[in-house]
Protein backbone atom coordinates (compact mmCIF):
# COMPACT_ATOMS: atom_id res chain seq x y z
CA UNK A 1 0.00 0.00 0.00
CA UNK A 2 1.23 3.52 -0.75
CA UNK A 3 1.91 5.40 2.45
CA UNK A 4 3.51 8.34 1.44
CA UNK A 5 4.09 10.35 -1.82
CA UNK A 6 6.75 12.92 -2.95
CA UNK A 7 6.68 15.09 -6.13
CA UNK A 8 5.98 17.62 -7.99
CA UNK A 9 2.53 19.40 -8.18
CA UNK A 10 1.42 18.57 -12.03
CA UNK A 11 -2.20 19.78 -11.29
CA UNK A 12 -3.91 21.47 -8.70
CA UNK A 13 -7.65 21.20 -7.77
CA UNK A 14 -9.74 21.72 -4.92
CA UNK A 15 -10.97 18.69 -4.58
CA UNK A 16 -7.67 16.57 -5.77
CA UNK A 17 -4.14 17.33 -7.12
CA UNK A 18 -1.99 14.98 -9.41
CA UNK A 19 1.40 14.29 -8.00
CA UNK A 20 3.98 13.68 -10.70
CA UNK A 21 6.66 11.14 -9.26
CA UNK A 22 9.62 10.29 -11.62
CA UNK A 23 7.28 10.88 -14.50
CA UNK A 24 4.42 9.05 -13.25
CA UNK A 25 1.63 11.03 -12.15
CA UNK A 26 -0.98 9.69 -8.75
CA UNK A 27 -4.07 11.42 -8.58
CA UNK A 28 -4.66 12.25 -4.95
CA UNK A 29 -8.05 13.12 -3.51
CA UNK A 30 -7.64 15.95 -0.99
CA UNK A 31 -9.44 17.75 2.20
CA UNK A 32 -9.89 21.65 1.72
CA UNK A 33 -7.62 21.98 4.40
CA UNK A 34 -4.54 20.23 2.85
CA UNK A 35 -5.23 22.33 -0.57
CA UNK A 36 -4.56 25.74 1.69
CA UNK A 37 -1.51 24.07 2.48
CA UNK A 38 -0.53 23.29 -0.66
CA UNK A 39 2.85 25.03 -2.35
CA UNK A 40 2.11 26.26 -6.41
CA UNK A 41 2.26 23.99 -9.10
CA UNK A 42 5.81 22.81 -10.27
CA UNK A 43 6.85 22.80 -6.42
CA UNK A 44 7.30 19.90 -4.58
CA UNK A 45 5.10 18.83 -1.99
CA UNK A 46 5.15 15.68 0.63
CA UNK A 47 1.58 13.61 1.30
CA UNK A 48 0.40 11.07 3.73
CA UNK A 49 -1.30 9.04 2.03
CA UNK A 50 -4.29 6.54 2.87
CA UNK A 51 -4.73 4.13 -0.19
CA UNK A 52 -8.62 2.98 -0.36
CA UNK A 53 -8.95 -0.46 -2.41
CA UNK A 54 -12.62 -0.99 -3.61
CA UNK A 55 -13.56 -4.26 -5.55
CA UNK A 56 -13.32 -1.77 -9.23
CA UNK A 57 -10.71 1.02 -7.94
CA UNK A 58 -8.63 2.48 -5.99
CA UNK A 59 -8.16 5.94 -4.93
CA UNK A 60 -5.83 7.71 -2.82
CA UNK A 61 -6.49 10.28 -0.50
CA UNK A 62 -3.58 12.33 0.69
CA UNK A 63 -2.99 14.75 3.80
CA UNK A 64 -0.26 17.57 4.52
CA UNK A 65 -0.37 16.09 8.14
CA UNK A 66 -0.14 12.64 9.58
CA UNK A 67 -2.68 13.40 12.04
CA UNK A 68 -5.62 14.36 9.79
CA UNK A 69 -4.37 10.69 7.92
CA UNK A 70 -4.67 9.20 11.02
CA UNK A 71 -8.30 10.53 11.81
CA UNK A 72 -9.86 9.76 8.55
CA UNK A 73 -9.03 5.99 9.35
CA UNK A 74 -10.83 6.37 12.37
CA UNK A 75 -13.34 8.26 10.56
CA UNK A 76 -14.03 5.61 7.71
CA UNK A 77 -13.72 3.02 10.35
CA UNK A 78 -17.27 3.82 11.62
CA UNK A 79 -19.98 2.13 10.02
CA UNK A 80 -21.79 4.71 7.54
CA UNK A 81 -18.75 6.91 6.89
CA UNK A 82 -16.93 6.29 3.61
CA UNK A 83 -14.14 8.40 2.26
CA UNK A 84 -16.39 10.65 0.81
CA UNK A 85 -18.04 11.88 4.24
CA UNK A 86 -14.26 11.77 6.24
CA UNK A 87 -13.22 13.98 3.49
CA UNK A 88 -15.92 16.21 4.11
CA UNK A 89 -15.70 16.21 7.89
CA UNK A 90 -11.87 17.25 7.30
CA UNK A 91 -13.00 20.10 4.72
CA UNK A 92 -15.08 21.75 7.28
CA UNK A 93 -12.98 21.61 10.89
CA UNK A 94 -9.88 21.31 11.65
CA UNK A 95 -8.16 18.42 12.97
CA UNK A 96 -7.78 20.00 16.77
CA UNK A 97 -11.29 20.89 16.96
CA UNK A 98 -12.35 17.74 15.91
CA UNK A 99 -10.48 15.82 18.27
CA UNK A 100 -12.21 18.29 20.83
CA UNK A 101 -15.62 18.09 19.35
CA UNK A 102 -15.44 14.16 19.55
CA UNK A 103 -13.94 14.28 22.97
CA UNK A 104 -16.78 16.35 24.55
CA UNK A 105 -19.16 15.11 23.08
CA UNK A 106 -19.82 18.28 21.19
CA UNK A 107 -23.03 17.85 18.78
CA UNK A 108 -23.42 21.21 17.98
CA UNK A 109 -19.88 21.68 16.57
CA UNK A 110 -20.33 18.80 14.31
CA UNK A 111 -23.91 19.08 13.20
CA UNK A 112 -22.63 22.88 12.25
CA UNK A 113 -20.18 20.78 9.20
CA UNK A 114 -22.32 21.68 5.93
CA UNK A 115 -23.83 18.06 4.74
CA UNK A 116 -23.33 16.39 8.19
CA UNK A 117 -26.35 15.47 9.81
CA UNK A 118 -27.39 14.68 14.27
CA UNK A 119 -27.35 11.04 13.72
CA UNK A 120 -24.19 10.50 12.02
CA UNK A 121 -22.16 13.06 14.46
CA UNK A 122 -23.97 11.17 17.54
CA UNK A 123 -22.72 7.76 15.66
CA UNK A 124 -19.24 9.65 15.36
CA UNK A 125 -19.39 10.39 19.14
CA UNK A 126 -19.96 6.98 20.01
CA UNK A 127 -17.82 5.02 18.58
CA UNK A 128 -14.93 7.48 18.69
CA UNK A 129 -14.69 9.15 21.87
CA UNK A 130 -13.03 7.17 23.54
CA UNK A 131 -10.22 6.20 21.34
CA UNK A 132 -9.95 9.81 20.03
CA UNK A 133 -9.67 10.66 24.13
CA UNK A 134 -6.96 7.52 24.37
CA UNK A 135 -5.08 9.30 21.57
CA UNK A 136 -5.07 12.93 22.62
CA UNK A 137 -3.38 11.83 26.21
CA UNK A 138 -0.65 9.68 24.08
CA UNK A 139 -0.18 13.28 22.68
CA UNK A 140 -0.13 15.41 25.28
CA UNK A 141 -3.59 16.93 23.94
CA UNK A 142 -6.21 18.26 26.63
CA UNK A 143 -9.59 16.71 25.90
CA UNK A 144 -12.46 19.18 25.89
CA UNK A 145 -14.27 18.02 29.38
CA UNK A 146 -10.22 18.28 30.57
CA UNK A 147 -9.97 21.78 29.78
CA UNK A 148 -13.48 23.15 30.72
CA UNK A 149 -12.59 21.43 34.18
CA UNK A 150 -9.14 23.16 34.43
CA UNK A 151 -11.13 26.73 33.44
CA UNK A 152 -13.75 26.27 36.40
CA UNK A 153 -11.05 25.87 38.64
CA UNK A 154 -8.97 28.49 37.89
CA UNK A 155 -12.30 30.72 37.84
CA UNK A 156 -13.02 29.18 41.27
CA UNK A 157 -9.72 29.79 42.97
CA UNK A 158 -10.08 33.62 41.25
CA UNK A 159 -13.61 34.39 43.14
CA UNK A 160 -12.46 32.57 46.00
CA UNK A 161 -9.09 35.24 46.23
CA UNK A 162 -11.32 37.99 45.35
CA UNK A 163 -13.47 37.36 48.86
CA UNK A 164 -10.81 36.79 50.93
CA UNK A 165 -9.66 40.26 49.71
CA UNK A 166 -13.02 41.78 50.87
CA UNK A 167 -15.16 42.10 47.89
CA UNK A 168 -18.45 40.84 47.79
CA UNK A 169 -18.95 37.04 46.10
CA UNK A 170 -21.73 38.12 43.42
CA UNK A 171 -19.74 41.40 42.31
CA UNK A 172 -16.45 39.55 41.95
CA UNK A 173 -18.30 36.75 40.03
CA UNK A 174 -20.14 39.17 37.95
CA UNK A 175 -16.55 41.05 37.29
CA UNK A 176 -14.71 37.36 36.08
CA UNK A 177 -17.35 36.37 33.99
CA UNK A 178 -17.40 39.99 32.11
CA UNK A 179 -13.07 39.59 31.69
CA UNK A 180 -13.76 35.83 30.46
CA UNK A 181 -16.13 36.48 28.29
CA UNK A 182 -13.81 39.88 26.83
CA UNK A 183 -10.89 37.45 26.43
CA UNK A 184 -10.06 36.03 23.56
CA UNK A 185 -7.95 32.91 24.70
CA UNK A 186 -7.92 31.04 28.33
CA UNK A 187 -6.43 33.49 30.68
CA UNK A 188 -3.88 32.37 34.00
CA UNK A 189 -4.57 32.77 37.46
CA UNK A 190 -2.58 35.88 37.73
CA UNK A 191 -3.90 37.43 34.52
CA UNK A 192 -7.52 37.12 35.57
CA UNK A 193 -7.12 38.42 38.70
CA UNK A 194 -5.50 41.64 37.55
CA UNK A 195 -8.46 42.06 34.75
CA UNK A 196 -11.00 41.66 37.50
CA UNK A 197 -9.47 43.80 39.80
CA UNK A 198 -9.54 46.75 37.16
CA UNK A 199 -13.01 46.16 36.44
CA UNK A 200 -14.05 46.13 40.73
CA UNK A 201 -11.91 48.99 41.06
CA UNK A 202 -13.40 51.38 37.97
Amino acid sequence: MIALIRGKIAYKGISHVVVDTQGVGYRVFIPLTTYYELPDLGHVVTLHIHTHVKQDAISLFGFYSIEERELFQLMISVSGIGPKIAMNILSGISANDLLQAISGGDLGKLVSIPGFGRKMAERLILELKEKVIKKMIAENIAPADMQRKAAEVVKEDALSALVNLGYKSHAAKDAIDKVLQAAEQELAMDQLLKNTLKILAG
